[in-house]
């Protein structure tokens, strides 16, 4: 098993976002590009991020963890389009319909987006596990807070100090 990473590693100030996105496609392609001008991806990214959610839905319903949890999703592609290993962070100003990673013909409301870039093809599953851990081992009011700050800067001390 792969070290777990540190936050400074995982996460950028400068690759938080939030997003006023209306549809799924919107917020891949507003995301992608901002982490194709940050040479963080390749120019095929978006489409393999587009057509990996359709065959592979990443949404999660956290309401079996808490209630006032929204639900998420950790979309990611694969290693060959990606230049770095990094968790994006993105709020959703609009809440936008995945479908389950559990249920795939289930549709949810997300409302926060952790995307996986991984450029290592054995650490996804490390990622993707420490993502978890965060969810499942932050105090419910603490991750509460956290799911409804709005701004990058907000959402980046949040992580830097309890990721």
């Amino acid at each position: 098993m792969q070290p777990k990473l540190s936050t400074t590693t995982l996460f950028q100030p400068e690759t938080i976002y939030t997003s006023t996105a209306t549809s799924q496609v919107e917020v891949f392609k507003e995301i992608a590009q901002k982490l194709y001008q940050r040479n963080l991806v390749t120019a095929s990214f978006v489409n393999n991020l587009i057509d990996r959610e359709i065959h592979y839905p990443t949404g999660m319903d956290l309401s079996v963890i808490s209630s006032h949890y929204p639900n998420i999703a950790i979309p990611h592609t694969e290693c060959e389009f990606v230049k770095t290993r990094r968790i994006i962070p993105v709020k959703l100003i609009n809440p936008l319909t995945f479908h389950s990673m559990i249920a795939p013909a289930s549709t949810l409301e997300v409302h926060f987006l952790f995307m996986i870039l991984n450029d290592d093809p054995e650490g996804q599953v490390n990622v993707l596990a420490q993502i978890m851990d965060f969810i499942s081992q932050t105090p419910s009011d603490q991750l509460e807070h956290f799911f409804k700050l709005t701004t990058p800067n907000e959402i980046y001390q949040f992580l830097n100090q309890n990721f």
